[in-house]
């Protein structure tokens, strides 16, 4: 499968002001392949390093951390002689915390030699406070396949094209195709080994199955890497994610997770959900103005997961309600599309800060909020065809935006202040 990813490695590569990499993302979203695929394609030989469980590797950052004699260690546990064309990769590198210092003098010293470096829970590392290289390093995260590279991966290479370039013209003889395989990629989801499956067998009854596997791989990680005392409240919110999905006010509520929970229970459970990329938090803002982080509400906030192919594995969808009917996005009360949203959004501009807007009231919300320069953007997501829109028309009459976005189940169209995009070109708001 071709990953998108693999582009901003080549710029990466390719930088002058270049420094070891530091790539992201949680378990099972491709991050080992990725690396491994770009050191064959572009690179004369690679390295590659995995700290797990490996006490030698671990031995040769003990001590004075002088980054020529590791290197010389480095090309002995390789067998071969380690150059400048020789991409180096450290996988799980938060098994060793003296690698992580390494990657400093690696910069600083030897800038010439590429590495990257990846790991799980290296964001619950950072997050505990693990001493970091701060400006020395850069930062990449890697996402699930997007709705695009499905569409690549399915051999839909010209209508790809023509949504890259935002041709709805072109393209609206075959929105019904296209939406048939956006319900596809609702229920495959876009964790690698899921979406190579389908590609290949076409059944979704072994999808559901590797689905279920890396679901219990997250569980095993939460008994592994969690504290005892914390294990069972961070299995709580993981487990409600669905349920609190799945009401009107998709808010969630410490109260949902178990009777009288309280927030400072669960905070760390969040954090460490989030840390490790398993989650993404929505905070609500109060009020819709630049810039939008001044206005963030820390008490208000949505989670969604990683990846909607697991959200719905967690919620028992079965693939012929999500497959057949007019209805599909309006299955688990639009909780699906409203992640797929978020997802694509994630994906297609790391930077980009997404909140949502609601009133303290709650008589009206917006899905998601974002700025793009100096410009704040309101984004209704809806389920359906139907585009009638209470809470959008009630947000323009009261901010008066100068743009305003609808995605849908229908075709493209460009109104005074709203542009209805369909749900399977959500990239053309970023590009």
């Amino acid at each position: 499968m071709e990953r998108h990813a693999m582009e901003q490695l080549i710029a990466w590569k390719n930088s002058k002001n270049r420094k070891p990499l530091v790539l992201q993302g949680a378990r099972q979203v491709g991050k080992t392949w990725l690396m491994k695929e770009f050191g064959k394609k572009h690179f004369k030989k690679h390295a590659y390093f995995i700290f797990e469980k490996n006490e030698k590797l671990k031995s040769i950052f003990q001590g004075d951390l002088n980054v020529h004699r590791i290197l010389e260690s480095l090309e002995i546990l390789a067998g071969f002689k380690i150059t400048p064309d020789t991409l180096i990769v450290f996988d799980e590198i938060q098994d060793c915390p003296d690698a992580i210092t390494s990657l400093k003098y690696f910069n600083e010293e030897l800038p010439e030699y590429p590495i990257i470096a990846a790991g799980s829970l290296l964001g619950v590392a950072l997050h505990k406070g693990l001493s970091f290289p701060v400006g020395k390093v850069n930062f990449m995260t890697l996402y699930p396949l997007s709705f695009f590279e499905f569409l690549d991966a399915m051999g839909e290479h010209m209508k790809l094209e023509h949504l890259q370039k935002g041709n709805f013209e072109v393209l609206k003889p075959f929105h019904d195709d296209l939406i048939s395989l956006l319900k596809k990629y609702f229920f495959v989801g876009g964790m690698p080994e899921a979406v190579n499956n389908y590609v290949t067998e076409r059944d979704f009854n072994k999808v559901r199955t590797i689905q279920t596997e890396i679901l219990k791989a997250y569980a095993r990680d939460f008994s592994k890497h969690v504290p005892l005392s914390n294990q069972a409240k961070l299995k709580l919110v993981w487990d409600s994610i669905p349920t609190q999905l799945s009401k009107e006010n998709k808010k969630f509520v410490y109260g949902n997770i178990e009777k009288g929970a309280r927030a400072k229970e669960f905070e760390d459970a969040i954090a460490w959900l989030e840390a490790c990329g398993l989650i993404y938090k929505v905070n609500r803002i109060k009020k819709p103005d630049l810039p939008l982080a001044a206005y963030k509400d820390l008490s208000a906030f949505k989670l969604f997961m990683v990846d909607l192919g697991l959200l719905s594995a967690m919620a028992s969808l079965d693939a012929q309600t999500l497959i057949s009917g007019n209805e599909f996005f309006e299955e688990f009360k639009g909780s699906l599309t409203e992640q797929y949203v978020l997802q694509q959004l994630k994906i297609y501009s790391d930077k980009l800060d997404i909140y949502y807007w609601a009133k303290e009231s709650g008589t009206n919300e917006i899905d998601f909020v974002i700025q793009i320069s100096n410009e704040i953007i309101p984004i209704e997501v809806k389920a359906s065809t139907n585009l009638q829109a209470k809470s959008l028309k009630s947000y323009i009459d009261d901010f008066k935006p100068s743009k305003a976005i609808r995605f849908s189940g229908a075709t493209y169209k460009q109104n005074e202040v709203i542009t209805d995009i369909p749900l399977y070109d959500i990239p053309y708001i970023v590009n």
